[in-house]
């Protein structure tokens, strides 16, 4: 742990390095080695894969394995003008909070195994499903995860044993019309038309209010290159969210249809793809009590909070989809961290790296004791 002394600065110190070398997506490639170096200097066994980054180690002994996972990746994201890979998502947070667990566990007397899952590519939506056809939670009993949350969610030293996050689906789409000179419209198909009528769209999809859903478009570029020339060609992406998959799968179909008429309306060729579907929380009653029995023992009454929903979604839950036998929740620590997550210039109190190791302890623990 070289120079450092202490236990938080050894974890503020993880931080600051993986805060400072953000990789996106699939190309954790020094992530990947710098979690390696601290495992081999804390003399922790690991393995890495062939074909994907990320890393699995494992302390303990015996048949049942418990097991944490920490996603490594960044978002790729302007931040103060300039595209670049940032860790917005807090993410360096997560990787330091697993590794702080580890430190307190490996030198423990422990009747079960446990398995530290340095998982890739969270923000895209692929990590865990690679982990999970890697076979990394094929012999886990219990799954933990743990992330930071914003401010209007939990404050600086309250934590929550469960996060119910909501369900994704991300769309990527194309127009294919027709340019025309800005003075004849009629003899071309104008694709920023097209793009209205799929906003309209959008604004009249009505499902049951008692339900938590949003359809919304995030991207759209068409440019005809000049300012007389009306674009026959655009792209858009839209960004699908629902509190439960059901309502999700309702949402898809009703974009479906809704694309197939508006392409019938202009007589123009439009064309989408869904890709990067991530489900709603599956969240186990016994995970979220071990957790709850965690926090009170590391923190107290105090610091307890119930469990919580939130829009966003975590690709966390497809482990849960793809093994249905598996028993997991996330753990959210609260950070004071604001404006919010994803946000480019996103902050938060660093004591909750302490907090949140801390309770990972005292989870793991537990789960391995059950």
């Amino acid at each position: 742990m070289g120079q450092v002394e202490t236990y938080e600065g050894v974890i503020y110190g993880w931080f600051d390095h993986f805060h400072a070398y953000p990789e996106v997506s699939w190309k954790e490639f020094e992530t990947t080695k710098k979690i390696a170096s601290i495992l081999d200097e804390l003399n922790i066994k690991y393995y890495t894969f062939p074909d994907v980054t990320g890393l699995v180690a494992e302390i303990g002994t015996g048949d049942e394995v418990i097991a944490v996972r920490a996603d490594i990746d960044a978002l790729w994201q302007e931040v103060d003008g300039k595209m670049r890979a940032n860790h917005s998502c807090g993410h360096d947070a997560n990787i330091s909070m697993v590794l702080g667990a580890l430190i307190q566990l490996k030198d423990l007397p422990l009747q079960k195994r446990i398995r530290f899952i340095f998982q890739p590519a969270e923000e895209t939506g692929g990590g865990a499903i690679a982990m999970v056809k890697h076979g990394v939670v094929d012999d886990v009993s219990y799954l933990f995860g743990v992330h930071l949350r914003p401010i209007e969610e939990l404050p600086f030293g309250k934590v929550t044993p469960a996060i119910h996050h909501g369900a994704a689906l991300f769309l990527q789409g194309s127009i294919h019309g027709i340019d025309a000179h800005g003075a004849r419209p009629h003899q071309g198909k104008n694709a920023i038309d097209v793009v209205f009528a799929i906003q309209q769209m959008l604004q009249n999809l009505h499902i049951n209010p008692f339900e938590v859903y949003s359809a919304k478009l995030t991207k759209i570029v068409a440019d005809g290159g000049s300012v007389n020339i009306i674009p026959g060609n655009a792209t858009f992406s839209i960004d699908v969210r629902a509190q439960k998959n059901s309502v999700l799968a309702e949402l898809q179909a009703r974009l479906d249809e809704g694309f197939k008429s508006i392409k019938n309306m202009f007589n123009t060729d439009i064309k989408w793809q869904w890709m990067d579907r991530t489900p709603g929380a599956d969240v186990s009653k016994e995970a979220t009590e071990i957790a709850t029995s965690a926090i009170i023992e590391a923190l107290g009454d105090q610091s307890l909070e119930k469990p919580i929903s939130t829009p966003g979604s975590d690709d966390f839950h497809y482990y849960t989809v793809l093994r249905p036998n598996l028993k997991a929740t996330m753990i959210g620590i609260g950070a004071d961290l604001e404006p919010g997550l994803h946000h480019p210039n996103m902050t938060f109190n660093k004591e909750a790296l302490i907090i949140g190791a801390n309770v990972l302890t005292a989870t793991l623990r537990k789960a391995a004791q059950k």
